[in-house]
C-alpha cells in the first residue's frame, strides 16, 4: 500500500503540469509557421475565434485606426475570400524557404511563401508579420 500513495500524486500532477494551452510556443522560425498555418486554416474555415486570437494585436492596430473590432472585420474579410481559396486554405502550408526571420521575435510570411491549391496576391491575402509575444506568435501587422 504506501508504494501506491507517492505514485497518485504523480498522476494528477502530470496533467495540470503541462496543460496545453499555458505551455509556451516554441520560440523558433518553425514554430511561427505553424501559428501562421493554424491562422491560415482557421481563416479558410471562417473560424472567427482562432482567427481573431492570432490576428489580434494586428487587428488592435487596425481598430484604433478607425476600423471595427476584430470579428467585425474579418467577417469582411471571409467575404472577400472566394470559396476555391477558402478551401486552399484549410489544408495550406508554408514553404520555410520562403519565410524571413527577421530578428528572434520577429518573422515575415510573404504571400509567396503560402502553398496552396489556390493562388493569392499581395492584394487578397498579403503578406504578414509575427512577433513572439506573451509566449506566443501573433500576427502583428
Amino acid at each position: 500500500m504506501p508504494s501506491a500513495t507517492p505514485s497518485a500524486p504523480d498522476r494528477t500532477e502530470k496533467p495540470s503540469a503541462t496543460p496545453t494551452g499555458d505551455q509556451p510556443a516554441p520560440r523558433t522560425k518553425k514554430g511561427a509557421i505553424q501559428r501562421y498555418e493554424q491562422y491560415l486554416h482557421a481563416l479558410g474555415r471562417e473560424d472567427i475565434d482562432t482567427v481573431c486570437e492570432v490576428a489580434g494585436p494586428a487587428a488592435k492596430k487596425a481598430e484604433d485606426q478607425g476600423l471595427g473590432p476584430c470579428t467585425s472585420t474579418y467577417a469582411t474579410v471571409f467575404q472577400m475570400v472566394s470559396p476555391a481559396q477558402k478551401k486552399a486554405l484549410q489544408t495550406a502550408t508554408v514553404d520555410p524557404q520562403r519565410v524571413a526571420v527577421r530578428t528572434p521575435d520577429k518573422i515575415e510570411m510573404p504571400v509567396e511563401s503560402v502553398r496552396s491549391s489556390a493562388t493569392f496576391s499581395e492584394s487578397d491575402l498579403g503578406s504578414y508579420t509575427l512577433e513572439y509575444l506573451k509566449n506566443d506568435w501573433y500576427i502583428t501587422d
